[in-house]
């Protein structure tokens, strides 16, 4: 992984805090949520950044390369776009789902509006490995992938995390994101050691890492983006550094952003963490550096990918073991997901309370990202807003993005005859109007999609 850019230090380029970001001093690059940028119509505030040559690397959140599905060419397309608009080195996503159903499972798609982990399983490391050699041939840079924070943990699982990245490297030769802050949520919420999947995973392989803040609220650790960094988080980043010299860390904030220079000065206790581990950084780096530690990453055949399968005789052996794979992993992320968004049973061997808690979370999150990309409803609704779409939420799952979940979400409320109040009423209709249609839906179209909502609560 010699060709591994040297990014040095940065933050995430956020819209909301544009002019903060190109005010900082001793920012190197920055990292900019893909879905968030067109390739045609840069922010002006990215392209004066890349004019001084900040370098800038999408950050992916929807390709949802630990689905039972392969990766979406249109959202691969999208990325390439961007990558290249912005003249990035790499691009970034993660090592989660995002969605589930369709024709694998005969069951609608559902969105979860948030990442999911996958299971550790021999199963969901095939399909991965498959959905990412499809990304990286449709990317013009190199790919790393992200480890993410879970509240959830599934049962029967078969390999450590760090087990689970070293062999997704192995097979791939992919990159690694290391985000600090998820294995102290994983730590915090799912009782693994931050230092065991640091020893397991191949440092030389880390691309760049993440570091962010969260909070613990009845014994559950939220990776929010939206707090301050917190020591156990900076610790791990210090573990991580007497491993390995790490080629790139970023701070990153995505909500309730504070003053320019609280942010310079979680930028500077990155930096004296950083430095604090020096010496012992160049031993670490020395060993890796040795003969006998510096075999190259390398990507097995896919005839022998799955030990597993190379020690059965019986097992079922290429394609057909692929779809076979894709197949179970479908049936099992989708109840999961239909759990959390659709109010389904909880699969076996998951915590219920657990579920509660997540569920609860992904329905929070929606409410907050509506709330940001159509801020006309808060306005309309005042403090009805927030309960009316949690009611929502929790018999409506997300069919679509976050717009088309406002879209639905006053759709809702105008069939129902809310708000009470007849003038917000009419500007919430004035507001459905003017994005989907030029009335609200007639009776046969609601009656069709009342059966269809309570297809998908059964």
């Amino acid at each position: 992984m010699n060709d591994t850019p040297r990014l040095g230090t940065g933050i995430g380029w956020r819209p909301e805090i544009a002019d903060t970001v190109e005010a900082l001093s001793g920012v190197d690059w920055v990292e900019a949520v893909a879905e968030n940028l067109c390739a045609g119509h840069l922010p002006e505030s990215l392209v004066r950044l890349r004019e001084r040559g900040v370098t800038v690397v999408p950050h992916g959140v929807s390709l949802g390369l630990g689905g039972a599905d392969r990766p979406d060419p249109r959202r691969l397309g999208e990325l390439a776009e961007c990558a290249e608009a912005l003249g990035s080195p790499l691009v970034t996503e993660h090592i989660a789902f995002v969605r589930a159903g369709g024709a694998r499972t005969a069951s609608p798609v559902l969105e979860a509006g948030h990442l999911l982990p996958v299971p550790r399983t021999r199963d969901a490391l095939r399909v991965l490995c498959e959905n990412v050699r499809i990304a990286q041939d449709a990317l013009p840079v190199p790919l790393a992938v992200e480890n993410i924070a879970a509240l959830i943990s599934w049962p029967d699982e078969e390999m450590s995390e760090g087990q689970f990245l070293a062999e997704l490297v192995e097979r791939t030769g992919v990159r690694l994101l290391i985000d600090v802050a998820n294995l102290h949520t994983n730590h915090v919420n799912r009782g693994e050691d931050p230092a065991r999947a640091l020893d397991e995973l191949p440092v030389e392989a880390i691309a760049y890492v993440h570091v962010a803040g969260g909070i613990e609220r009845d014994g559950v650790w939220h990776d929010t983006h939206a707090h301050p960094v917190t020591r156990p988080v900076l610790n791990i980043l210090a573990e991580l550094r007497s491993r390995v010299a790490p080629p790139g860390v970023l701070l990153e904030r995505d909500d309730d952003f504070p003053p320019a220079a609280e942010l310079a000065g979680e930028l500077t206790l990155i930096r004296e963490t950083l430095e604090a581990g020096g010496a012992a950084t160049v031993r670490a780096s020395a060993a890796l550096e040795a003969p006998e530690a510096a075999a190259p990453v390398r990507a097995s055949s896919p005839a022998t990918e799955d030990p597993a399968e190379a020690d059965d005789p019986a097992a079922a052996t290429g394609a057909e073991a692929a779809e076979a794979a894709r197949a179970r992993l479908a049936l099992a992320e989708t109840a999961l997901l239909s759990a959390l968004v659709a109010g389904t049973p909880v699969p076996e061997g998951f915590d219920p309370r657990r579920l509660g808690v997540q569920s609860r979370a992904l329905a929070a999150k929606r409410a907050d990202v509506v709330a940001k990309v159509a801020p006309e409803l808060p306005g309309i609704l005042g403090d009805g807003f927030r309960p009316a779409f949690l009611a929502y939420a929790a018999r409506r799952p997300m069919r679509g993005g976050y717009r088309r979940d406002a879209l639905d979400f006053v759709e809702t409320l105008l069939v129902e005859g809310r708000p009470e109040d007849p003038a917000a009423r009419r500007r919430l209709t004035r507001w459905w109007q003017e994005r989907a249609g030029a009335r609200p839906p007639r009776r046969a179209v609601r009656l069709v999609r009342a059966a269809r909502a309570a297809l998908v609560g059964g």
